[in-house]
């Protein structure tokens, strides 16, 4: 059979007029004639596989909501997404990999249909799963497994744009007609680009979704490292003089035994804000964080202080176990009394982190050391008495990394 390609081309101009707001992405994506697929598929290179047989069987309106379908894998990254999340819970298989191409159906399906695009009668939707829908394909994969209730979904196989796992009819990096990394996230752009700028009944999901395109969120706890290892490892920090192995310039000045720089492991003081305004789920992460530099100080107890700051610095002493970590107060915010205490201990710290809601006086001056501030987010607040009103920001001289 040949492929009907006046019918593939009029549905996808259905789909444009449609969803006009997909534009830019459904006339990237380049149609591969395959007789492999048993419906249309797409690869992570935006190419369309398409069965002949499939496009003559399908009516034209469901055949352009297949077009949209396919090209919101796309758009959503699921297959970089599917990757991700497999490599983060160890899944193997092809099994997993349906599971994943069932997840993301639903994460998309109660976008697509409607409005023009009938719903077919085989399509994956939360429903079906016994599932809420308007959930994201993460979601939907911690709360279903193969089994008696997903049998009817067997046959599905939107191809490795959707799930990440290469097919037989898959051309490759390599192939004809394949889109560069640099070209699928400037098709994506102007797709969230039109989403923001043209006024319209566009979909909730989308306008979230176009929303994470401009403004994607930050791997706050990558970037908190980060600046901590930054600033743990910059010159200066944790380097001392001994007399332990002489000075290679000591060569030059007979007579004079002239010490020489080693470099220790930095000492890290924690200042957790420990005020009202702080919940305790933000206590928690920030537990997390203590773990996470312990760790990376080897584990010694000399190594981190952690002290808890509301109106006044409580030292919790030396740890070397989070879980022993008693965080207390709950008043007012000063975290000028934490950067003083901490700045007043023997021997003095390397780096300082503050994690707190920024609902404080700072300190006037820079610390002699580096400082990080892992910063919890909060609504701007107005004032009764002074509307304009605004909480002091941190200070220039601090790394600040926004948390959550």
């Amino acid at each position: 059979m040949i492929l009907d390609e006046e019918k593939l081309f009029a549905a996808r101009l259905y789909a444009v007029r449609c969803r006009p707001y997909l534009a830019t992405a459904l006339f990237a994506l380049h149609p591969v004639e395959s007789h492999q697929v048993p419906t249309m598929a797409v690869d992570r290179h935006w190419r369309c596989y398409v069965s002949p047989a499939f496009v003559d069987r399908t009516p034209l309106e469901e055949l352009a909501g297949v077009w949209v379908h396919e090209v919101s894998h796309l758009l959503r990254d699921h297959h970089g997404r599917g990757d991700r999340y497999a490599v983060q819970h160890e899944l193997h298989g092809p099994g997993e990999r349906l599971r994943m191409n069932i997840a993301g159906d639903c994460e998309i399906n109660d976008d697509v249909f409607g409005d023009g695009l009938p719903r077919p009668e085989g399509a994956v939707h939360p429903e079906a799963l016994r599932l809420d829908g308007g959930q994201l394909m993460e979601d939907y994969l911690r709360q279903f497994r193969l089994g008696r209730h997903t049998n009817a979904f067997a046959w599905l196989d939107c191809g490795s744009g959707a799930d990440g796992l290469e097919r037989a009819w898959d051309l490759g990096p390599g192939g004809a007609h394949g889109l560069s990394e640099q070209e699928r996230d400037a098709v994506r752009f102007r797709v969230a680009e039109g989403i923001k700028g043209a006024p319209g009944s566009v979909p909730d999901g989308w306008k979230r979704w176009a929303e994470e395109a401009f403004h994607p969120p930050q791997p706050w706890r990558s970037l908190l490292r980060a600046a901590i290892r930054s600033a743990a490892s910059g010159p200066g920090v944790g380097e001392d003089y001994t007399y332990g192995r002489p000075s290679r310039r000591s060569a030059g000045v007979p007579g004079v035994v002239m010490p020489s720089l080693r470099r220790r492991p930095p000492r890290v003081a924690v200042v957790v804000d420990t005020s009202g305004s702080v919940s305790d789920a933000e206590l928690g992460s920030a537990l997390l964080e203590i773990a996470a530099i312990i760790r990376a100080v080897g584990c010694r107890r000399d190594l981190v202080t952690v002290l808890s700051c509301d109106a006044a610095a409580h030292v919790t002493g030396p740890w070397c176990r989070a879980e022993g970590i008693a965080l207390v107060g709950g008043g007012g915010t000063d975290l000028r009394e934490g950067f003083a205490t901490a700045l007043r201990s023997l021997p003095r710290p390397d780096v300082v982190v503050a994690l707190t809601d920024g609902q404080t006086p700072w300190p006037e001056s820079a610390p002699s050391c580096r400082t990080v501030v892992g910063l919890f987010p909060r609504p701007k607040r107005i004032s009764e008495d002074d509307p304009d009103y605004e909480p002091d920001t941190p200070p220039e001289w601090a790394r600040v990394v926004t948390i959550g």
